[in-house]
């Protein structure tokens, strides 16, 4: 996995850095987003794999797939991506690009699983409570586990708060152990 993560980062470098520039991140997301949405489709995956397709014709397979929502310079892009035969990397490219874009932004998307569903106004005071911590905007993903009986489990890229009952549980159940 690091060596996608390695191959990747030049091309999400490049990339973010021209969309910051021409004010396009919004657009630029939304294309590679969709890109990697169809590399990882089983057909267009077998379609790019057909080694009888130049690199020419899996980057207009690419640019019809993206329509719209590619400019030439996304198109260009796609093109070189499929010149150095690298339209593989797209899904971790459009995943990097994306968390330049919320760091830049200030912004952070946070999933928070919970036993029960929580009530509006307990979202509400939950993401108030973790961008006045976090120090940016926060977008809360609420989910239901009742496997952890209850509590709150707070995650984002590199970070974890498992303030739930089984966890607690279980470092009991350890300390007691020991």
């Amino acid at each position: 996995m690091a060596e996608v993560n390695t191959v990747a980062r030049p091309y999400t470098k490049a990339a973010f850095e021209f969309a910051a520039d021409k004010g396009s991140l919004d657009q630029w997301s939304v294309m590679l987003n969709l890109a990697a949405a169809a590399v990882q489709d089983e057909t267009v995956a077998r379609v790019l794999g057909t080694p009888s397709l130049t690199d020419a014709q899996k980057a207009e397979v690419m640019v019809d797939l993206c329509g719209e929502k590619a400019d030439e310079a996304g198109i260009n892009f796609l093109k070189l991506l499929a010149d150095n035969k690298r339209l593989s990397v797209l899904p971790e490219v459009a995943s990097q690009f994306d968390k330049l874009k919320a760091s830049r932004e200030q912004s952070l998307d946070i999933e928070v699983t919970t036993a029960f569903a929580l009530a509006d106004e307990q979202e509400q005071k939950l993401t108030q409570a973790l961008s006045k911590k976090l120090g940016c905007e926060v977008s809360l993903i609420a989910q239901v586990d009742k496997s952890i009986l209850g509590g709150v489990v707070v995650r984002t890229d590199d970070l974890v708060i498992d303030g739930s009952v089984r966890a607690r549980l279980a470092k009991l159940a350890e300390a007691m152990n020991s």
